[in-house]
């Protein structure tokens, strides 16, 4: 098997696409034509990790953030990520990364942070815009079916945790056949009028050609017409942090206890707005709860908007925690300690699929701060 058909695997099943304008998710260092050997997942691409995966014979690198972020003008060993890559292209070695557009995915990086703190009945926290439109076609009645089905299978009819979505309505079409053509029914140099519905799907931008594709196959008209729709509406699958319920309310300090058992926390900073003047935890109870695997400060509006008790996230600065005014709790639990259970998801999604190599979770990959 070579590096690509995973590579390829990678990029249908976690969507580039949908990564930041800033990104640069994908395939990074290496020769997509090389067989695999074993894969070895990581959070970040690490020297350490280099080594080990060299020692457990693993030549793809399948990470979550990017080793080559921004541009690079040059490589040399004047850098440690020159050195990584000098090092990989020596022993004939691949990369893959899978960033925000992992992060903006409901399975993603914030939905295992989810998942792991027993949280229900989830939902993206700030879906993405702009990225569904609507196709608009005219089909005439005995065929309405297969191009409607046809349009399914390519991707089209999703709505939330509904699918073989469609709106369908009955008319007449008109249309008149000039020389050269090839009518489907009607005469050349006549005006032919046909029952015809009109079928409307709403589908993500991302498979447009795709979808026209497949319905200038099942079409039966030599020209098929058709209309395509931006939407304004918000693709609820695709975003930034997660919302959801604890089974049942928990007091703050048994809620903070949780947390630091699941995600093997040292220690937990989080807002004063968390204890009263007597310097215990207030005995508020949770119930609602938002996260943001990584850096998740701008999504703070959001967590209040939906009503959250508390917003779990990384990297909040001393003025983040001011933005909380008491209507919420602000915690910070780590940047690599909210996002560790991306590497599970990779992992997941690689050995599930391919059963004839090894893929491994990186023991390496300790992240770069020390808590003392």
């Amino acid at each position: 098997m070579k590096i690509k058909e995973i590579t390829d695997y990678l990029d249908r099943r976690l969507l580039p696409v949908y990564q930041e304008s800033y990104d640069n998710s994908g395939f990074l260092v290496g020769d997509k034509e090389q067989e695999v050997s074993n894969v070895l997942v990581t959070l970040d691409v690490t020297p350490a990790v280099v080594d080990e995966a060299i020692a457990k014979g693993c030549n793809l690198i399948v990470s979550h953030h990017p080793m080559i972020y921004s541009g690079m003008k040059r490589i040399t060993p004047a850098n440690q990520t020159g050195r990584m890559v000098i090092r990989l292209l020596q022993n004939h070695m691949a990369v893959y990364a899978a960033h925000t557009n992992l992060d903006n995915l409901d399975f993603g990086v914030s939905g295992a942070l989810a998942q792991q703190l027993g949280l229900a009945d989830c939902r993206v926290l700030r879906p993405v815009e702009g990225v569904l439109r609507k196709l608009v076609t005219y089909v005439p009645l005995r065929h309405a079916a297969a191009v409607r089905q046809a349009l399914f299978e390519a991707g089209a009819g999703c709505i939330g945790a509904y699918d073989g979505c469609s709106w369908n309505s009955d008319g007449t079409g008109t249309f008149r056949a000039s020389e050269g053509s090839h009518p489907f029914c009607g005469q050349i140099g006549e005006h032919h009028h046909e029952a015809e519905t009109r079928i409307e799907v709403v589908y993500e931008q991302r498979i447009e050609q795709k979808l026209i594709a497949a319905l200038i196959k099942a079409h039966p008209y030599e020209e098929p017409a058709y209309d395509l729709i931006a939407l304004g509406n918000r693709y609820a699958r695709v975003g930034a942090g997660m919302v959801g319920a604890l089974p049942h309310p928990m007091e703050v300090g048994d809620f903070f206890a949780m947390v630091k058992q699941r995600l093997r926390l040292p220690v937990v900073r989080a807002s004063r707005s968390t204890l009263p003047d007597a310097g215990t935890f207030a005995r508020s109870r949770i119930r609602t709860v938002a996260l943001c695997g990584g850096s998740g400060s701008f999504l703070i509006g959001d967590a209040k908007a939906a009503g959250a008790d508390i917003y779990l996230t990384g990297d909040l600065k001393y003025h983040d925690f001011q933005a909380a005014e008491d209507d919420i709790i602000l915690a910070d639990v780590g940047h690599f300690e909210s996002e560790q259970f991306a590497k599970d998801v990779l992992f997941n999604i690689i050995s599930e699929k391919f059963t004839n190599f090894a893929c491994r979770k990186s023991e390496k990959d300790i992240g770069y701060v020390y808590y003392i």
